[in-house]
């Protein structure tokens, strides 16, 4: 097997967490993962001040107290966080290793980057040959651009093992293994629905490693006394977060989410075998970043008696003051009936302003809010001062063939190899989402009032403007129920901003597991979004935690 570690989940993760992985056991190959819509634009404003940035700087940070170690282990490296200028973040590596007087190759892949001079960035995201090209000529260290997430551990795996493009199950196991890992703690117990039960309580999880086989098939685990778990839940929670449909669409093949079979291979440890692929689309997935306008926010606190007369009033004098194009109203009852303390008594009127004129979104909006200190509502005060509007984003998904982007390796050596596409393709296919699933007969069954979350866990999240939603029973019975109860209908019930909009349904059988997918949820995507919880990283636990008829004889206990 490889053994595959992950130090980092996105821009800002555990900043120690490279050093904890490289001292805390045995490992082939330690990955990070730096890049997200968000990070894109992030590296994008970088790149628009200096030329030479446009790469996740903490990365080199991190790298100058580790990269001896590394090299000491023969442990290889391999790091998106190249991001838009993986040749700058190489040259960086390099001047680092003379600095501390080592001797370092590294290679990188470079072609994502697609023209268009309308758009702040526009990346292809690119498979995982190149890195695998970078790795057959001896790199110590790999950086990318724009590649997948998983194509950090899926090229290492190709290099172990010399799969090629018509490896198709090889390619789908290795996928979800570096699905798994590529969000760090999560597969370890962070930000898990039942983090009350982990050993630890989920005080400080550790960092994934997963150990890939020649077949493809996987273990997920992790270090020896770190912290978190990682078990049948913690994986299936991680294997549903982002996801659509059962078919994972990719660039290197398609993975098939519904034939994933995972089993407890020991105290953390979690076997993942059956995944089955076939070939990937023609084109390849493009993300594209513009700069949408200019945003600010202003937050009224609404105290007592007549919240909702009190926030009216406050939409009248703003809507009069700047008018109503952009303004949104959002109004957070946090107050509780005869409270005795003011925070307790008190609503949030969030008041959003949208614009491309810098100058209406900014002090133009935040100080007629604040006039209206005096000349408002009973008790009026804010909690946010006058300030200045500042720039959001706005990602949109395109597609281009797959031949049309020039995908290449740059060696150690300094050798530019170019990247052959696949030659052979398929048309992404419609999975047919199941917005009703077949009713389950429970007339006369015994039901009890509780909350959904008793029964279920739940792992949401962000991709683009869309959310997705996954839900998965912790018992057979469990899942009985919940595939027949918990429909898209059901979900407009349950979460009334889905009702709407456009929702996509997927069965998992094989995970116990029903998968939304809720279209146009988060607006223009996380940098724009005014939603309180932009990247849906809430709703599920928000799902959970409704008060629901739940059948009596089922009872809370984890399958396993």
């Amino acid at each position: 097997m490889i053994r595959v570690g992950n130090a980092s989940g996105f821009y800002g993760d555990r900043f120690t967490a490279w050093r904890e992985m490289l001292d805390g056991g045995e490992l082939d190959v330690l990955t990070g993962d730096y890049l997200a819509e968000l990070t894109m634009m992030i590296l994008g404003r970088d790149r628009a001040r200096d030329a030479e940035l446009g790469y996740a700087r903490t990365f080199l940070r991190q790298l100058e107290g580790c990269l001896g170690t590394a090299l000491n282990r023969g442990v290889r490296i391999v790091t998106n966080a190249g991001g838009l200028n993986p040749a700058g973040l190489a040259a960086a590596i390099g001047a680092l290793a003379e600095r501390l007087g080592l001797t370092v190759r590294v290679g990188y892949v470079e072609g994502d980057a697609l023209p268009r001079p309308d758009a702040l960035t526009a990346n292809a995201y690119l498979g995982a040959f190149g890195i695998a090209a970078c790795l057959d000529d001896g790199a110590d260290v790999v950086v990318t651009g724009r590649v997948t997430d998983a194509s950090l551990v899926v090229g290492p795996a190709i290099a172990r093992y010399g799969w090629g493009r018509d490896d198709l199950d090889a390619l789908a196991g290795a996928t979800v293994a570096g699905h798994l890992v590529e969000c760090g703690a999560q597969v370890t117990g962070g930000n898990f629905s039942f983090f009350t039960e982990l050993p630890d309580g989920g005080h400080r999880p550790g960092f994934p490693i997963a150990e890939v086989h020649a077949d493809g098939s996987s273990v997920i685990t992790k270090h020896p006394g770190t912290g978190g778990a990682v078990t049948v839940e913690t994986v299936t929670a991680q294997l549903l977060y982002e996801v659509g449909g059962p078919a994972y669409l990719g660039p290197d093949v398609v993975t098939r989410l519904d034939t994933v079979t995972l089993r407890a291979d020991g105290p953390d440890r979690v076997h993942v075998s059956g995944v089955r692929g076939t070939p990937p689309p023609p084109t390849l997935k493009v993300g594209v970043t513009n700069l949408g306008g200019f945003r600010n926010t202003m937050t009224f606190v609404l105290c007592g008696l007549d919240i909702p007369a009190k926030a009216a009033l406050v939409r009248r004098q703003l809507t009069d003051a700047v008018g109503t194009e952009g303004l949104e109203f959002t109004l957070a009852r946090t107050d509780h009936a005869d409270a005795v303390d003011t925070e307790a008594a008190s609503a949030l009127l969030h008041v959003h302003l949208r614009d491309g004129d810098r100058a209406r979104a900014g002090r133009a909006f935040s100080a007629a809010a604040v006039e209206l200190a005096l000349a408002s509502y009973p008790g009026c005060t804010l909690t946010t001062p006058p300030g200045d509007a500042t720039p959001y984003g706005v990602f949109t998904a395109e597609a281009v063939p797959q031949e049309a982007v020039p995908h290449v390796a740059v060696l150690p050596s300094g050798e530019r190899v170019a990247v052959a596409p696949p030659t052979r393709t398929e048309p992404a296919a419609s999975d047919g989402s199941a917005d009703v699933a077949p009713p389950v007969d429970d007339a006369g069954r015994p039901t009890r009032r509780g909350a959904l979350g008793e029964l279920v866990g739940a792992r949401s999240g962000d991709k683009g403007g869309d959310a997705n939603l996954g839900v998965w029973a912790r018992t057979e019975a469990g899942y009985d129920w919940l595939r027949g109860w918990l429909t898209a209908a059901r979900l407009a019930e349950l979460l009334p901003e889905t009702a709407p909009l456009m929702v996509r349904r997927y069965e998992l059988p094989n995970l116990r597991a029903v998968n939304f997918v809720i279209e146009g949820l988060l607006g223009p995507g996380v940098a724009g979004s005014t939603r309180f919880d932009p990247q849906a990283k809430a709703l599920g636990e928000l799902l959970r935690s409704r008060l629901v008829d739940l059948p009596a004889d089922l009872t809370t206990e984890a399958g396993r």
